[in-house]
C-alpha cells in the first residue's frame, strides 16, 4: 500500500510562509521566524532536534504525527540553501549541522547536478530532472510509509497545482507579515475537505485532505 503525499508548514494570518528579503542570514526572511515560535519550546520538537525539556500542550500531539510514519521527503534548492547557481567547490551542507533532524532521504529539487551528500541518518539526493521524479524517487525510498513535502513555499505551491499532494496542514499563527512569500497564490482551484481544526497555544491548526 502506497503512503500519503503531505505537508504542514507554519503561516501567517495573512497567508505568508515567508517573509521579505530572504537571504542565507536570514534564510526565513525578515520577521518570519515569529511563524515558529509556538513550535520550538515544544519538547516533542526539541526531542526530534536532540534537544532537552520543553513543554507538552495541545500541538504536541500534531508534532508528534506530522513525524510519525514519514519515509522520505522533497524539498526546494531554496530550503535547503546555499544561495542559486552552480554548487562551486565547497558546496553547501544545508542548515542543520552534521545530524540533521529528518532520518530519512531527502529529495532537493535543483537545476544544478550534485552527488547525494550524506550527513549523520539523513541522505540529500539533488533532482534535476523536475518535481515529479523527486516524487517518483521519494515513494520508491519510502515504501509504504508516507512522503512530506518539507518546503518551501514555492515547492509546496508546485505539488498542490500539479494535483500530487494529499494532506495539507497549516499552522496558521497569530502574525501578520505584510509581505513576502505567500503559500497558497497562483495554484489554481483546488477543492479541500477540512479533516480538523486544533486551538493551541499560539496557533490554529487546520488539516485538509485534497479532494480530486
Amino acid at each position: 500500500m502506497m503512503g500519503k503525499v503531505r505537508c504542514n508548514i507554519s503561516i501567517s494570518l495573512d497567508g505568508y510562509a515567508a517573509g521579505p528579503n530572504q537571504s542565507l542570514a536570514d534564510p526565513l526572511g525578515e520577521g518570519a521566524e515569529r511563524l515558529h515560535d509556538w513550535v520550538v519550546g515544544l519538547e516533542a520538537w526539541r526531542r526530534e532536534h536532540g534537544m532537552e525539556g520543553g513543554e507538552v500542550n495541545a500541538s504536541t500531539a500534531v508534532i508528534e504525527e506530522s513525524i510519525a510514519n514519514v519515509g522520505a521527503g522533497i524539498m526546494g534548492r531554496n530550503m535547503f540553501g546555499g544561495g542559486r547557481g552552480p554548487w562551486g567547490d565547497e558546496p553547501w551542507k544545508g542548515w542543520w549541522g552534521e545530524d540533521p533532524p529528518f532520518h530519512t532521504p531527502i529529495f532537493v529539487l535543483t537545476h544544478h547536478p550534485r552527488e547525494p551528500l550524506t550527513l549523520s541518518d539523513t541522505t540529500f539526493v539533488f533532482v534535476t530532472d523536475g518535481i515529479e521524479s523527486a516524487l517518483e524517487r521519494a515513494r520508491a525510498a519510502a515504501g509504504d510509509k508516507d512522503v512530506t513535502i518539507n518546503g518551501g513555499a514555492a515547492t509546496i505551491r508546485q505539488y498542490l497545482a500539479a494535483g500530487l499532494l494529499d494532506e495539507l496542514e497549516l499552522h496558521v499563527t497569530p502574525v501578520i507579515l505584510g509581505s513576502g512569500e505567500r503559500l497558497l497564490d497562483d495554484i489554481g482551484a483546488v477543492k479541500f475537505e477540512q479533516i480538523r481544526a486544533i486551538e493551541a497555544p499560539g496557533v490554529t491548526h487546520l488539516k485538509y485532505r485534497v479532494v480530486r
